[in-house]
């Protein structure tokens, strides 16, 4: 189902019967965008996400049917955002995807490019993953393209570490932050939208009927980006909505492009 209205967050939005059918589409992504990128040019850069339907993902990843047909040592494996927290916290998002996908299939140390969160304060771990991900691109462009970047969708509208209202939603030149969040009272070391939105490929994956509201509103509601940061959200490349039935509940149906 394409998807063009007034909030500025056209796509192409595909609707699968249940979460692990989307997770299935998601790693399915991976491994098409993958093969593409490699083929045109070497090497396949993705920035992953975090969340539980991210993680199954990966686990499907790790899965032979997946691994096999990834060249893991052509891949450079970044993270949209990650919680300023130590590498091993339970609520690292690389920590997550390292139980997932990184250690079951001894993804390549020199693939994985985390946040340095060890650094102090957030603003020098931010500065430094700037620094990284221009040192892995190699390019003189101002605002690198990553291949494939996952994105998930909170129900409050907030998109990586985009926040509703924050200050970060007009960035124009850096490509990372650092933003202590009023609303989990935590920092968080994000992607920026000038990144984000030079995506090659952007994928949203969505799950649950606690999303259907806010995926309503953010695809077919008024444009309030202030409010609903995933509304910003317009790469140059490809913007894809992967999601399941039961977030996309409250989404008209007629004429939609059903994947099952």
């Amino acid at each position: 189902m394409a998807i063009s209205s007034e909030t500025g967050s056209p796509g192409d939005l595909c609707i699968y019967k249940d979460a692990e059918e989307l997770a299935r589409a998601g790693a399915q992504l991976f491994v098409d965008e993958a093969a593409t990128a490699i083929r045109a040019g070497g090497r396949f850069r993705v920035a992953l996400s975090g969340g539980s339907t991210p993680r199954r993902v990966y686990e499907l990843l790790a899965t032979p049917a997946f691994s096999r047909r990834v060249d893991w040592t052509q891949v450079d494996l970044f993270w949209g955002d990650e919680r300023y927290v130590p590498a091993d916290a339970q609520d690292s998002n690389y920590r997550m995807t390292a139980q997932a996908l990184l250690d079951p299939i001894r993804v390549p140390p020199t693939s994985v490019h985390r946040v340095p969160t060890e650094l102090s304060p957030p603003e020098a771990a931010a500065g430094a993953y700037e620094a990284e991900i221009r040192k892995v691109f190699r390019e003189s462009v101002s605002v690198p393209q990553f291949d494939l970047i996952y994105l998930g969708l909170g129900t409050n509208g907030h998109t990586a570490s985009l926040f509703p209202h924050s200050p970060w939603l007009h960035e124009k030149s850096r490509l990372v932050f650092a933003d202590l969040v009023a609303e989990v009272n935590a920092w968080r070391i994000s992607m920026s939208l000038p990144l984000l939105n030079h995506g090659r490929t952007v994928a949203f994956l969505i799950e649950g009927e606690q999303k259907a509201q806010v995926l309503h509103d953010v695809l077919l509601g008024p444009r309030d980006p202030e409010r609903l940061p995933a509304q910003l959200i317009s790469p140059q490349g490809t913007l894809l909505w992967l999601v399941d039935a039961a977030a996309a509940a409250l989404v008209p149906r007629a004429g939609e492009r059903r994947s099952a």
